[in-house]
């Protein structure tokens, strides 16, 4: 393996080069600290979206919100703004350090993203925008809609057959798909969903029952996506969402910032430079964690220091960003084999979009193991009663890698944080559960459990 060549240099020149590459091959745990991170004004100064892109993102969704309203009732209490809560979970804070030994300095909460109406994933917030994006694009193109319409006009058999005259693809894992999927065929759209062989078989089933076109592959979603793709070239009426290089994607996540900002001060949740802000997403593509992140960016500049997390075997984010190469390279070029329970973060190549995008703003990467997935899910349940799927818990664990690794502690040491722990706040954004059927958790809980039964969470 030493002697392959990748980007014209052996696998032993990329070990010596990057010191965490021999145990990110190995599929160990490691805690990845940005070298290339930047204050916040210089970062942006290399970014070509910038808040008024956020805002206008922001408008649509508010525009649209009538419509969603009428079509999804389980939105009317939010108005049609789909939106998760922010809790505070200390009794997990609590069973964390319990189950490792450490300590995690400073207030614990999720963002429920698994709570989020209509697909259930962070994904409502990138799909579903983008889907509309484009909805309001042919709606207006067409003269059917105009910004001062009342968008509820659009639940209509008028619209659903101007919508059925064009199509939507996509690739997914599976979360994306459902958001993409189910937005697409409530208003009458054609949608083709390519979904990779981690897929969930639930989820396919949901997408098929609501009139949803599923196309599986036996191989991972880099095949999906390069199928999708090709499809929507051989037919102009076809739009393709593209998760590698979307920016209505990337803005339509970006939005959860702003809403997160009001949250945290109804919470009491100060965040300044005496309280820092840490937040833990899961990332797959990139995509959704992407667009959060540069959010968050905006809003909280210097004070907010956010982590991408991935699962072991799949660390395609972590490699891309630690490398410089992006999407040039895959986790396969280095032998590990994208194999993860993580369905929504098995991606072996990462966005060179995104990458590129937050080479500057983003904090550093982890990467977490499948057992400790499942530990965490069981643990949740009990503590606090709060189920997710076992991708959604990759940024539960960033806490405690981040105050238990040496790199984590000299991230804190080099931006001066260590005094600032104590009034510090920690997010685990749970990026998806609420749609899991009932066995199928009930599965994942009692794998969890077993788990722990057979070995210690500190465990390596």
């Amino acid at each position: 393996m030493e002697d392959k060549i990748l980007q014209g240099k052996s696998i032993k020149w990329w070990k010596e080069q990057f010191p965490l590459m021999d145990n990110i091959i190995s599929t160990k745990e490691v805690f990845w600290a940005n070298p290339k991170a930047k204050k916040f004004l210089d970062a942006v100064k290399n970014i070509s979206l910038n808040e008024e892109d956020v805002k206008d993102a922001e408008k649509r969704l508010e525009r649209f919100a009538a419509y969603v309203s009428k079509v999804f009732p389980e939105t009317r209490k939010t108005r049609g703004i789909i939106e998760s809560p922010v809790v505070k979970i200390p009794a997990m804070q609590k069973k964390m350090e319990e189950m490792s030994g450490g300590k995690i300095q400073g207030q614990l909460i999720m963002k429920c993203d698994n709570d989020l109406a209509i697909s259930g994933s962070i994904k409502a917030r990138g799909g579903i925008y983008e889907v509309l994006k484009h909805a309001e694009d042919l709606a207006m193109r067409n003269n059917m809609l105009k910004e001062s319409d009342d968008y509820s006009i659009i639940d209509s058999d008028k619209f659903r057959e101007f919508f059925s005259r064009y199509s939507i693809a996509v690739a997914s894992t599976g979360n994306l798909g459902l958001s993409i999927g189910i937005m697409s065929a409530k208003l009458g759209f054609r949608v083709y969903v390519h979904m990779s062989a981690d897929a969930r078989q639930w989820k396919k089933d949901l997408l098929r029952s609501k009139g949803v076109t599923v196309i599986e592959y036996k191989e991972d979603y880099s095949k999906a996506i390069v199928e999708a793709r090709r499809q929507a070239s051989l037919d102009p009426n076809m739009y393709f969402v593209d998760d590698e290089n979307s920016t209505n994607l990337f803005l339509g996540y970006a939005v959860a910032a702003y809403r997160l900002r009001d949250q945290l001060k109804k919470i009491h949740i100060t965040v300044d430079e005496n309280h820092p802000l840490f937040v833990y997403l899961p990332c797959g593509v990139g995509g959704g964690p992407g667009g959060v992140a540069f959010g968050m960016k905006l809003v909280f500049r210097d004070n907010v220091h956010c982590f991408f997390a991935e699962p072991t075997h799949s660390p395609c984010m972590l490699l891309g960003l630690m490398t410089g190469l992006h999407d040039k390279i895959c986790v396969q070029d280095f032998g590990i084999d994208g194999i993860t329970e993580a369905d929504g973060l098995a991606v072996g190549r990462a966005s060179k979009f995104v990458g590129k995008t937050l080479e500057e703003l983003i904090s550093g990467c982890y990467t977490v193991e499948d057992e400790k997935l499942y530990m965490l899910l069981s643990a949740l349940i009990d503590s606090e009663n709060i189920l997710l799927e076992p991708s959604a818990l990759a940024g539960v664990s960033g806490p405690l890698q981040l105050f238990k690794d040496e790199a984590g502690k000299k991230y804190m040491e080099d931006n001066a944080l260590k005094d600032k722990m104590k009034g510090s706040c920690h997010i685990a954004w749970a990026t998806g559960g609420s749609m899991v059927p009932e066995e199928v958790m009930n599965s994942y809980y009692k794998t969890g459990k077993d788990i722990l039964l057979n070995r210690k969470f500190s465990d390596n």
